[in-house]
Parts: C-alpha cells; structure tokens; sequence
C-alpha cells in the first residue's frame, strides 16, 4: 500500500485544486448579472439564481444550502481564480504523482455535460471516469489497467430530475458540440426513448437512474437533463450523498462522483450479478479491491457506515457483499470485514480446513502454531502458552511437551479456530491467535 501512496504535498496540491475549480465553476455558471434567492422545499432550504430576460424572470437551481455553498454565494463575483495556476496544479497532479486521468474524447464529453450544468442539477459521474478521480481523492496511484474506458456513465434520482425545476438543453445538442456524429440509441422496450448516445468512434454515454420499486427496464424521464434514463437496482445506494472531485484535464474541471466507500462497495454487488469470469466482473472487482485496500486504511469509518447501511437492506444484499467479498484478495477481505466488525461467516462456501497436521512451538510468540487454509490461502492458527497450561494441563512442560499436549487435544483446537476464524470479528488479516479468556467461550459456542 505505502508504495502506492502519493506525497502529501500533492495530496495538498489536489485539495487546493478542488476548491479552486468549485469556485471557477460556480463562477462560469452564474457569471450574468443577477441575485441569488432561497426557496423552502419540505423543510430545506434550496438556492436558485435569478436573472431578468426579455421574456422576464428566469431562475437557475444552484443547489441545497449548505455552509460551503452560502459561503460561494457570499463570495461570488469576488472570486477570479487564475487559469495558468490552475493548469500548473493539474500538470504537477498529471506528471509527479502519476495520477490517472480520461483520453481527451472522454474528457471532452464530459466537459460538455459539466458546462452544460449537469452536475449543477445534482447530476453523479459513475463508473471507470468516476473511478478514475479516487486516485486524487484518496491519495493513491491506481493500476492503468483498471482505469481504461471509452463510456461515459451519469446518473440521477428521477424525483431530484423533477425537484430541481431547472433544465439543461437537449443532451442530444450537448454532445453534438463535442462530435457531430453522436445519435440516439433507442431504447429496446420502448422506441419512443433514448438513454443511450453514441457516437461513430463508438463512445457511448448511459444514464441511469435508480429503480427502487418492481423491477423494470421501461426508460424513465429526467427532465432536468432532458433524456430518458435506464432503471438499475442498487443504484441509489451508489449516488446518495455523492462527493465533489476534479477530473484532471486542462485546468481541472469540476465534477460529482460517488462517495468513494460506495462506489467500493457497490463494486463487490455489481460484479456477482454479472456472468462469472467475464472482463466487466473481473475490472468491477479489482477497481472494489484497490478502493477497499485504501479505504480501510484512510476511511474505515466511513466504509463502515457505508457497509452497515448496505448490509441492513436485506438478504440478497448480505449474500451479495459476501459473495463478492470472497472474489478479491483475502487479506483485503479480512481488513475490509475488521473495518465493518463484520465476520468471515458471511462469504458463503468459506471454511477453514487443516490439510497439513504439521505444528510447532514459536518461541517468540510462546505459541504452538499450526496452518490451516481458506478459500485458497493460508491461515495461520496459534493457541497460547496460557491457554494451553490454563485448560489442557501442560504446565511445566517443555517444547516437546506442550506439542504432545496439543497433538492429543488437535481436533478440539482445530474446532475452536475455525469457530473463531469465521464467526468472531476479525483481529488480524490472514491468522487467529485463541487466547486463554476466549476459551470458555469457545466451547460453549461449539457444545450447542
């Protein structure tokens, strides 16, 4: 992991980037003359811009209050970020950290959205180009590999396309700009609607909206984006309480992404419901695997909520996590389920297994130790020297001794550690160690 870490200095660099491009494109999005007033909706207090035209007053949705966003109110027009400045930063992100960034046909589309206000209108980049933005975020250089795509992914609640009261133009004129040849891609059950674009190249842009009711592939309208979009299941969970990043073309452009911990997440899901062995499963969990190994070191408790809310929506969901769980590496399993304080029980198929009746005394540890193996991994067993003299009679004896001891007692010590292993929250990834206090337990749990 460490070698992977970026230097603090550039993790500062990006944080500055961040509020710089926030601001310039607050600035780009409201830059007429014009006021800013509230609105109370159900209790909340949301901003729109308001503007005098020809044919009257027009307002602009700018967002739901927040203390960031009256202070970019308070601010506005004050505000003139320098472009070479902010071109300096993305070149240094770009160049010195190694941190990844979309080939200039994606960048350029999503650019387009971005100008156009989608993400204004609580529009959420998904997918491999929000994948893409973690490395920054996060502070960690991501494998080539798995940032590769020629899609582009946005997503939004139909009832926010509706709340907003604000529209973009035509989607189909937005990316137009960007290539001519960009055309609808009708929808399969039902023609009237696209939620698909693509252009000769064969860039495509989705979008998506959660389905949370009966499952459904009928196309629905977000008119705040002026497109119909596809249903998926779990979606929601993946764009709630989205996150502001910067997608690192030219002078850096501001984009909404999905909090880090349920894009990671949302991975593990996505990929059991696809074909096994498929390219797409494999990407969705190596991309679940790299967020999770830095997540649990840099956002455990945020990943912890995060895992506590996904696991409480219900069964499939519980057997979905865990089959995915048991699809990436094992130690970034048991570090991800230690961070969730949840246990190994939950990958369906996991047992822990003693191929080897090899065993012997560490007297570092003053442990006897013996290996045993699950879902192809090793799994380093010890019991100790308290334990063993507390409640299986080896006081006083040598090395020699206390292996005897152990080899007569083996199958109960076997019990007690695959108990352990995989129904008691995780302590380190890779081993268990049965302490002398954990013992009556042990057996309890293993008479009933």
């Amino acid at each position: 992991m460490a070698a992977n870490t970026i230097p603090l200095t550039l993790q500062t660099t990006y944080a500055e980037l961040l509020e710089r491009t926030a601001s310039a494109a607050f600035e780009e999005a409201f830059s007429e003359e014009g006021t800013f007033t509230p609105k109370k909706i159900r209790g909340r207090r949301y901003w729109y811009f308001q503007v005098k035209t020809e044919s009257g007053r027009q307002q602009r949705y700018v967002g739901a209050e927040t203390p960031e966003l009256l202070d970019r109110i308070r601010r506005h027009k004050k505000t003139r970020d320098n472009l070479r400045e902010r071109q300096t930063l993305v070149s240094t992100l770009v160049r010195s950290a190694r941190l990844p960034r979309p080939n200039d046909n994606i960048g350029a589309i999503v650019e387009a959205l971005a100008r156009a206000g989608v993400f204004r209108l609580r529009g959420v980049l998904v997918g491999t180009v929000a994948y893409q933005t973690y490395s920054a975020m996060l502070g960690i250089r991501l494998a080539s590999a798995h940032v590769q795509t020629e899609d582009v992914d946005v997503a939004q609640f139909s009832e926010v396309s509706v709340a907003v009261e604000d529209q973009i133009p035509p989607i189909l004129d937005v990316l137009r700009k960007v290539d001519e040849s960009f055309r609808e891609v009708l929808h399969t059950h039902d023609a009237r609607h696209a939620a698909t674009y693509e252009a000769s190249d064969g860039i495509r842009v989705d979008f998506l909206t959660p389905n949370r009711g009966e499952d459904t592939d009928e196309p629905r309208q977000l008119p705040a984006l002026g497109t119909h979009a596809q249903p998926l299941r779990f979606l929601d969970f993946l764009i709630r309480d989205p996150e502001p990043a910067v997608l690192l073309i030219k002078a850096g452009l501001y984009v909404v992404v999905p909090a880090p911990q349920r894009f990671a997440l949302h991975k593990l899901i996505v990929g059991r419901r696809r074909r096994v062995g498929t390219a797409k499963a494999g990407k969705d969990f190596k991309q679940a695997e790299v967020l999770l190994d830095a997540l649990v070191e840099k956002r455990p408790s945020e990943l912890r909520d995060a895992w506590d809310e996904a696991f409480k929506r219900g069964p499939k969901w519980r057997q979905l996590l865990g089959e995915g769980l048991g699809q990436i590496d094992s130690e970034i399993r048991d570090k991800t389920l230690r961070a969730a304080d949840a246990p190994r029980s939950i990958i369906s198929g996991l047992d822990l297994r003693f191929p080897s009746r090899v065993a012997r005394y560490d007297f570092e540890r003053d442990t006897v130790t013996f290996i045993g193996e699950a879902g192809g991994a090793p799994v380093r067993c010890s019991v100790s020297r308290e334990a063993l003299d507390d409640y299986f009679g080896i006081r006083q004896l040598h090395k020699e001794g206390r292996l005897e001891k152990f080899r007569e007692n083996r199958d109960k010590f076997e019990d007690m550690a695959r108990q352990k292993y995989l129904h008691w929250p995780v302590e380190e990834p890779g081993s268990i160690l049965i302490k002398t206090r954990e013992i009556p337990k042990l057996l309890k749990e293993l008479d009933r």
